[in-house]
């Protein structure tokens, strides 16, 4: 089985059970990580304008029947 590591530090983290901080290594290196996201370094890719989810045009809405309004 391989030893993770923290993604801030890159030191071998010790297993879950072990580890309060997991997947960190410390609660220093967790620490970091939501200072990182707090700052807004980190960044969850939007979509893009022309991308939409499950959208149908209006005229072609598979519950409605041609002439309901």
């Amino acid at each position: 089985m391989s030893t993770a590591t923290c993604p801030i530090c890159q030191k071998p983290v010790p297993p879950r059970a072990e580890n309060t901080s997991f997947p960190f290594c410390s609660r220093r290196c967790r620490a970091v990580d939501l200072g990182r996201w707090l700052g807004e370094e980190y960044r969850v890719p939007d979509r893009h304008a022309d991308e939409s989810e499950d959208e149908l045009p209006p005229t072609r809405h598979p519950d409605r029947q041609a002439g309901d309004a």
